[in-house]
């Protein structure tokens, strides 16, 4: 199935710390952007066909893969001035670039790209700054089996915040963090979409709020529940935590790099 990338929103729960316009799919995690981590996981379950909703920052991301450099994540042999790659990232990827607008919502993103879907009837869709390493395979297979409209990945709530339980007068019966409620979950960001969705996001609408709100309320929206590994890196904090679990060697996320591997060698993937 294709997969559609919103990339193009400001982030500015990020943009501050940033700066030069960088958007936050381009944020580094390792030798590599955010953007390139989501994409690799897609590209592991088979999934190779991407079409990125550029806006903010558009530039950064396409130089970024006009200039992409093999090299960087990849061993390779050099001999006689010759780069021989030990493996390649994305000679199979076909990406199409797409300009959304600057100021467009999620919703009105997806319309402006619908053209490049060629008419399929389901696709995959990400903001492109979660990773995790849920088991894309049957997430696909159990939405089919839900035959639901739209569906998305739901996740307990990462916050430290409590949950206070108090009455009229004020005498607080009981704390909760709210990661420990285990009736809250939280959109995980990872959807499975059928073209059904484009009936219900008015031009300049929210894919959330509008488009998976209206199908919950027909049935027709089913929640894969993953308690797995699922981070998000909406603040600079974030991203700094995943970038340091790279580079020590904890990456729950990084799905292909076991697959990657001869046998008999181990690898350093974990599972949370």
């Amino acid at each position: 199935m294709k997969v559609v990338l919103f990339c193009g929103g400001y982030g500015m729960r990020m943009r501050d710390s940033v700066g030069s316009g960088m958007p936050k799919p381009m944020q580094m995690v390792g030798p590599r952007p955010l953007i390139w981590h989501v994409m690799h996981y897609y590209a592991h379950f088979g999934h190779t066909e991407f079409i990125l909703c550029l806006g903010y920052g558009a530039s950064h991301i396409k130089d970024y893969f006009l200039t992409y450099q093999e090299a960087a994540s990849n061993d390779f042999v050099m001999h006689g001035g010759q780069v021989e790659l030990m493996h390649s990232d994305i000679s199979n990827w076909r990406i199409t670039f797409v300009d959304t607008g600057l100021e467009s919502a999620i919703g009105e993103r997806l319309h402006r790209v619908r053209p490049f879907l060629d008419g399929d009837k389901h696709f995959l869709a990400n903001y492109a700054d979660v990773l995790t390493d849920a088991p894309l395979d049957e997430i696909v297979e159990r939405f089919h089996q839900s035959g639901a409209a739209a569906s998305m990945v739901i996740v307990p709530p990462e916050t430290s915040f409590h949950c206070v339980r108090v009455d009229e007068e004020g005498a607080v019966s009981g704390i909760t963090p709210l990661s420990e409620m285990a009736e809250v979950w939280i959109n995980g960001g990872y959807f499975v979409l059928s073209d059904d969705i484009f009936d219900c996001i008015p031009r300049g609408g929210d894919l959330v709020a509008d488009g998976c709100a209206a199908l919950a309320a027909e049935g027709r929206l089913f929640g894969y529940r993953y308690h797995g590994f699922w981070k998000p890196a909406d603040t600079f904090k974030e991203r700094a935590e995943l970038d340091e679990r790279y580079h020590l060697g904890d990456r729950p996320w990084m799905l292909w790099e076991s697959a990657e591997k001869p046998s008999g060698i181990g690898g350093d993937v974990g599972s949370e």
